[in-house]
């Protein structure tokens, strides 16, 4: 067995910054700066080490039984998605400052979860073999259990936490039971030995081909398996109902990195078992892809159009958006060979979606502190108390629906669309073009509430009235918690957040003025912005590097 060490850096030092975040904390008990501090240059080394090799162009590989039958390559797709996902990680990071300043979750263990479960994507992107794949893909998954359900005291989080865990262990038994088969079929767990159709069996060269109607039943169905399974991490229809709920019931940063590299880690898993390994049996995996993509689509749609939590909108939304992402992997039911093109759209479609998921989930965090998503109605009026904050919420809306001026969102549409009807699929174009049109719906109706005038007889209460203005008086706790009284105007609201930063809120639960947003998640949303902006100008530099994966 061949061993390149280097091949290794990147998953090495993910995870000694799990481990190094640890270490810290056992130093300093208790302390957010230097915790955070260490995970986060842990987490900015993995980046480096992604881009080093991105770089260079070199193909390396570890723990190869033969020239093709390597479980771990690092090439530069494999970095790109590193890469990613250590930005990905980063930024949750950084959106992680007001929930850690509330000790309500302790910060060793938040980082070292966080840092564990990026250790397990990093794998992933170079993974080679079911059983890598499968192992990648349960660790970057298995911390998220624990991160939903850290934060003390918070029953809708225990809740949250043990949804997305039973509906977990559902999927990945279904997955394992399809790569089963598939070993069962092919005698070979590396996807070069699944793709030539051939492996070795008791001891016996078996060759799909000629195996007969059995074996290659077998295959089929294993395949199949094995790709609904896989579904549940993009939370594709059917495997997708603890997406709502764990959103809503996770704390905002970790529904921010669940919905963004959990989607993504689901994305890079389908593409090499449905295209890179499954290539005997194309048209099944594209049929059974096209199926998950037409009811993630479809209900995803119908069913955010009656949410009325906007955490919960975007959940269903994601939905809607993995039906988008899997659909070019679709068409591949209509076409005799895999096309360059319809994995570069589904590339260049999951890094559209990542940024400007993120960047609206940012947003929810600059805009509720530590707190929950709130319901739409809390953000009436935003526009005029946030004005920039709603533009980096419009700006990720319009791009998910496919709008000006998220031109990122709208150029990725048109990939998927154009990707279709070059794979003869035209019904799957038709089928992605109504759901857009649906989506519309649910996306203006968010957009139009910012420029809304608030509800209620009143504005909402501003932050000089929390602060004692007026006849009032407020109450400021050490976490930064601050219970307002009205005693004139009868009004009463919440500060919320850490270091004097929080959102104001009314009796009636409109959202107010942020006095100050943390550095930390400010340079997060700015950052998830103007990527967002520049992926939008030059589409051609994302597709260019999704071309990698062809």
């Amino acid at each position: 067995m061949r061993i390149d060490q280097v091949a290794l850096i990147p998953a090495y030092v993910a995870a000694g910054t799990a481990v190094l975040a640890l270490l810290v904390d056992l130093l300093w008990p208790g302390r957010r700066g230097p915790v955070m501090g260490a995970t986060a240059v842990g987490m900015a080394g993995v980046l480096a080490a992604a881009v080093a090799v991105g770089v260079s162009g070199e193909h390396r590989s570890a723990f190869c039984f033969g020239p093709d039958q390597c479980s771990l390559v690092l090439d530069p797709a494999a970095a790109i998605v590193a890469g990613v996902f250590a930005g990905l990680a980063l930024g949750a990071l950084g959106l992680s400052v007001p929930l850690l300043r509330t000790g309500e979750v302790p910060v060793g263990e938040y980082c070292f979860l966080l840092a564990c479960s990026l250790a397990g994507a990093v794998v992933l992107g170079g993974a080679r073999d079911l059983i890598t794949l499968i192992v990648a893909l349960e660790t970057l998954t298995l911390p998220l259990y624990l991160l939903v359900g850290l934060r003390r005291g918070a029953r809708e989080g225990g809740t949250a936490a043990v949804t997305f865990f039973v509906v977990s262990v559902v999927s990945t038994a279904v997955a394992l039971l399809g790569a089963a088969l598939v070993f069962t079929a092919t005698g070979g767990v590396h996807f070069s030995d699944i793709a030539a159709g051939t492996g070795h069996l008791a001891g016996r060269s078996v060759d799909v081909g000629a195996a007969g109607a059995a074996t290659g039943a077998l295959l089929k169905a294993g395949v199949v398996l094995l790709l609904v399974g896989l579904g549940f991490k993009v939370a594709a229809v059917p495997a997708h109902a603890w997406a709502p709920a764990t959103y809503d019931g996770a704390p905002l940063p970790i529904a921010a990195y669940l919905s963004t590299a959990s989607k993504l880690g689901g994305v890079v898993a389908l593409l090499l078992v449905g295209v890179s390994a499954a290539r005997p049996v194309l048209s099944t995996s594209g049929l059974t892809l096209a199926v998950l993509a037409v009811l993630s689509m479809t209900v995803g749609n119908l069913v955010a159009l009656r949410q009325r939590r906007m955490v919960r909108l975007l959940a269903w939304s994601s939905v809607a958006q993995a039906g988008y992402l899997l659909a070019p992997l679709g068409a591949l039911v209509a076409a005799d060979q895999v096309t360059p093109l319809l994995v570069a759209a589904t590339i260049g479609y999951a890094f559209f979606y990542v940024v400007l998921e993120f960047a609206a989930f940012g947003a929810l965090v600059a805009v509720r502190g530590a707190g929950d998503g709130g319901t739409i109605a809390d953000y009436r009026g935003l526009a005029r108390r946030s004005p920039w904050l709603t533009a980096v919420l419009v700006l990720a809306l319009a791009g998910l629906a496919g709008l000006p001026p998220g031109l990122a969102g709208l150029f990725a549409k048109v990939a998927v669309v154009r990707s279709l009807l070059g794979g003869d699929a035209a019904w799957l174009a038709i089928v992605v073009a109504v759901n857009a049109v649906i989506g519309l719906a649910y996306y203006v109706r968010v957009g139009a509430t910012f420029f809304a005038a608030p509800a209620g007889p009143g504005n909402a209460v501003g932050v000089d009235d929390a602060l004692g203005d007026g006849g009032r008086g407020g109450a400021l706790s050490g976490d930064g918690r601050s219970e307002v009284a009205g005693r004139g105007g009868g009004r009463s609201g919440v500060v919320e957040g850490g270091g004097g930063r929080g959102d104001v809120v009314e009796g009636d639960g409109v959202v107010g003025v942020a006095q100050r947003v943390p550095w930390a998640v400010a340079v997060a949303v700015g950052v998830a912005a103007v990527v967002a902006v520049l992926v939008g100008l030059g589409p051609e530099v994302v597709m260019r590097a999704a071309g990698a994966f062809g």
